[in-house]
């Protein structure tokens, strides 16, 4: 075989280790820069808070279109997290997606509870909270209904409040890979497994729930999970785009707030080891929680790759309420990337708003 290298092989091989080479030196020096950089912004959009009250946070999104849809959206985020997970960044925001269709968006959004708040309950945020936020939605309106929608956990409490208030002023339903079989939670199950997960010694001893308590069940989950993305941050640390994006999401997922300890009491004993919703029995405030009562149109949202919210563990948003228009999209990516990233606004994004547009006039 001849020894003689190809002069255009050569060329070749001596640009990829140039630019081998410079990534190398930008990472070292970005890599600097990240550690010693502050938070990240996030938000993209203006918007007026319309209320505050204990945890609660009510917001309206400037409109950036001359006409606007008649029904409003209200986006509540899971008691969990902030909500600015809907509007991360210019050009990764669903938020922004949806102002510049043209439509009417609000956010009920949350603030760490107080000591004095561990009491609060699921029906709290359901019958209260929600309620309150969607019957400001109305009067700002104008409107008599609007579109709920709910991102995860804020999903679950969006649809128990459809189920409690047949007839309006719910009139679509939007949820986000939002777990409604407790059954299909199958690693949180184990997690929080009543023969072994004392959950009332836990409230009664701490009161509101720790973000760590929370973030350490999702550690448990994927145990590798945070080493590779690091590794995956290190790989990409060249990459202005990835590194800013990767900052964004690692500051939601950092500022995970703490949960009132009897709704988490509720989550687990209702959902996680009764699965009350789908096997009967769930009631808020003594009122029955009937999934079959729901009549309107519902879309679900869920992630080809979620480790956290199994398709299986929405199917009955379609299969167990009674609308007679439930529409499922199935989309790639993970749990977060259904509200948030730039590939949804290609991807998912613009189904969304088809299949909302003719619900919304």
């Amino acid at each position: 075989m001849s020894d003689v290298v190809d002069p255009l092989d050569a060329d070749a091989i001596a640009e990829r280790v140039r630019r081998e080479l410079d990534r190398t030196i930008q990472r070292n020096l970005k890599g600097l820069d990240f550690l010693t950089a502050p938070k990240q912004p996030v938000g993209a959009c203006p918007r007026d808070q319309i209320v505050r009250r204990g945890t609660m946070t009510l917001y309206r999104y400037r409109p950036v279109t001359d006409e606007v849809y008649r029904l409003p959206l209200l986006l509540v985020a899971p008691p969990s997290n902030k909500g600015y997970i809907f509007d991360l960044a210019a050009g990764q925001s669903f938020v922004e997606y949806m102002l510049q269709r043209g439509y009417d968006v609000f956010l009920l959004d949350w603030m760490p509870p107080r000591s004095d708040e561990a009491g609060l309950s699921l029906a709290d945020y359901v019958l209260d909270f929600i309620a309150d936020a969607i019957a400001r939605v109305l009067t700002l309106s104008g409107e008599d209904e609007l579109t709920l929608a709910g991102y995860c956990m804020s999903g679950t409490l969006a649809t128990m409040y459809a189920a409690l208030h047949p007839g309006g002023p719910v009139a679509n339903l939007l949820c986000f890979t939002t777990p409604i079989d407790f059954t299909h939670m199958k690693l949180f199950r184990v997690w929080a497994d009543r023969s072994h997960f004392d959950v009332d010694r836990l409230v009664a001893s701490i009161g509101n729930i720790p973000p760590e308590f929370t973030l350490g069940a999702f550690d448990l989950m994927r145990p590798a999970n945070r080493t590779a993305g690091l590794l995956n941050l290190w790989t990409n640390m060249w990459n202005d785009d990835y590194v800013k994006s990767y900052r964004m999401f690692d500051r939601w997922a950092a500022e995970t707030l703490p949960m009132p300890g009897e709704y988490f009491r509720g989550i687990i004993k209702d959902l996680l080891w009764d699965n009350r919703l789908v096997e009967g029995g769930m009631t808020l405030s003594g009122r029955p929680v009937d999934l079959k009562a729901i009549d309107v149109p519902i879309l679900s949202i869920v992630a080809e790759h979620d480790h956290v919210v199994a398709r299986e563990a929405a199917a009955p948003l379609i299969t167990a309420t009674g609308s007679p228009d439930a529409e499922e999209i199935l989309t790639k990516g993970g749990h977060v990337s259904v509200v948030a990233g730039p590939s949804a606004v290609r991807r998912l994004w613009p189904s969304i708003d088809a299949w909302l547009a003719r619900r919304s006039i």
